[in-house]
């Protein structure tokens, strides 16, 4: 089965400053290859989405979250997404690009505890 890829616009910007982040430390070629990479790992959810874990998300929220992992290091980002199977066309709803060590959304802060 192939699935349909919609990026929210939250998403877009998330990827466009995750981008416009990594241009200011390193050539304007790598940042556009990182860019083209990111939006190759999305392409592939097209098939098999499932295969990628759920996320520390699904635990706060009713509908399931999943992730997929993208570049390495300090420039680790996770494409949290969501497969929507309901639709006429079976769709992976990409909700967010977050750098892997921000605090998964939902999660209380530590401080609030």
């Amino acid at each position: 089965m192939t699935y349909r890829i919609d990026l929210s616009s939250v998403a877009k910007s998330d990827a466009d400053a995750a981008f416009l982040s990594f241009a200011q430390y390193t050539t304007s070629n790598r940042a556009q290859e990182w860019y083209q990479g990111l939006i190759k790992a999305i392409a592939t959810l097209e098939t098999m989405p499932r295969r990628c874990p759920t996320a520390r998300e699904s635990a706060f929220f009713s509908q399931e979250i999943r992730q997929l992992l993208y570049g390495q290091g300090q420039r680790t980002y996770r494409i949290l997404f969501t497969v929507l199977d309901d639709q006429p066309t079976p769709t992976v709803r990409i909700l967010h690009i977050r750098n892997a060590a921000q605090r998964a959304i939902g999660e209380p802060d530590a401080s609030d505890g």
